[in-house]
């Protein structure tokens, strides 16, 4: 075959990949906490406490508002500035190089381009069960086997079990804290996934929550140069859901096959200058960490006392056993304007619980305990029914192991 006719049919079968993977990156719509919660939306009523998609009610910080509204006039221009600015503050705290580094408007696009990118009808996805159900989806347009282990006694990912039940594996996603359990998988855990894995594959750390935890970052195991990618975002302790910006962190040889799925945008410069200004705010990260879990706390001494049961949680949501199809308490807390997290099918008696205000939780104290005190048992372990109204893109429903 001629030189000229060789490169002709490698240009055709690149070509064809490049298409192939154009054509699957628009075919499909990205999930995201937000599009999840709102397959059941049901409209608010006025003095709704929305304790259902692991929003942060404090919402931005003042420094990151200021930094929006100072940044408004200047809407009209792209300022592709800004996000050299927000890469040059991220990787000198973090200590990772600049190209170890892709921003995106949040970690959703990163999540589902991470799963075309990496798993196929012959390369497994391969995630925990209950867990953070959007990289399925993708897994769905990727044609790949979805493979789901259930967590361990503790709650943590079961590393031996993803393992063993993929050896075709081609992506294994590890949400720690976990989504929607809020319960973390250790870093060890996650270095004998790496050390055991299949050749080829790569393991993807989902550490959107990890801010109000005690957990152990994996960007060592990235600076280590080994097959792992680590998503942040600021949708969480840093209150952005609705602005927008996440970040992606990994060798750059595995962040350019991304790029296949992601076209080049410039990024909101709202969202550049919100997030830059937080990342600056020194005390931010422990101040919101020490609020939540204080919250938190006083939620789970209350369920405790009234002998309620829950998944212990190091996040700002929880599961909460409802002993009854979950879904009934979520219509019936609806009914009393208390707006609850969506169900996991494997665990139909639990719903999600996400951690509001104190007068907030105050107010799910009451509704919750008017439905469960006006409800009857049908033999499920402990957890408030769920209503028929919204569903979030951070997770689905399932029963605690």
């Amino acid at each position: 075959m001629k030189t000229n006719d060789k490169l002709s049919n490698g240009s055709r079968r690149t070509f064809l990949q490049l298409s192939a993977a154009a054509t699957a990156a628009m075919a499909f719509r990205i999930a995201t906490e937000a599009s999840l919660a709102a397959e059941d939306r049901n409209v608010f009523h006025p003095g709704a406490v929305v304790i259902d998609a692991n929003e942060n009610p404090l919402g931005p910080c003042d420094a990151a508002r200021k930094a929006i509204v100072d940044m408004a006039p200047q809407g009209g221009r792209y300022s592709y500035w800004l996000k050299e600015e927000f890469v040059k503050t991220f990787t000198e705290m973090e200590g990772i190089k600049p190209e170890y580094l892709h921003v995106f408007p949040g970690s959703s696009e990163p999540l589902h381009f991470s799963v075309l990118a990496f798993t196929s009808p012959t390369k497994s996805y391969v995630t925990a069960d209950p867990g953070y159900e959007a990289g399925m989806k993708a897994a769905a347009i990727s044609g790949a086997r979805i493979v789901k282990t259930p967590l361990t006694k503790s709650y943590s990912h079961d590393i031996k079990a993803m393992l063993a039940a993929a050896p075709d594996a081609g992506l294994f996603y590890v949400c720690t804290p976990n989504n929607p359990t809020g319960t973390l998988t250790s870093h060890s855990d996650i270095e004998q996934l790496l050390a055991a894995k299949p050749k080829g594959s790569v393991v993807l750390v989902d550490e959107a929550y990890i801010h109000f935890s005690d957990g152990v970052s994996a960007l060592d195991l990235v600076k280590a140069n080994q097959d792992v990618m680590v998503l942040r975002t600021f949708s969480k302790i840093y209150g952005m859901a609705g602005i927008r910006c996440g970040t992606a962190i990994g060798r750059p040889d595995l962040l350019a096959k991304l790029e296949n799925f992601s076209s080049w945008s410039a990024m909101p410069i709202t969202a550049m200058a919100a997030a830059t200004a937080s990342l600056k705010h020194e005390h931010l990260v422990p101040e919101r960490k020490q609020v939540n879990a204080t919250i938190r706390q006083k939620t789970f001494d209350w369920l405790s006392s009234q002998g309620y049961s829950f998944v212990p949680s190091q996040s700002n949501c929880f599961m909460l056993d409802t002993k009854r199809p979950a879904k009934e308490v979520i219509d019936a807390m609806a009914k009393r304007n208390v707006y609850i997290g969506r169900i996991w099918p494997v665990w139909p008696t639990y719903t999600r619980i996400t951690i509001g205000t104190q007068p907030e939780m105050e107010a799910f104290q009451a509704a919750f305990q008017s439905v469960m005190k006006n409800s009857t048992t049908t033999g499920y372990a402990p957890s408030p029914s769920l209503k028929t109204r919204r569903s979030y893109p951070d997770g689905q429903s399932w029963p605690s192991a």
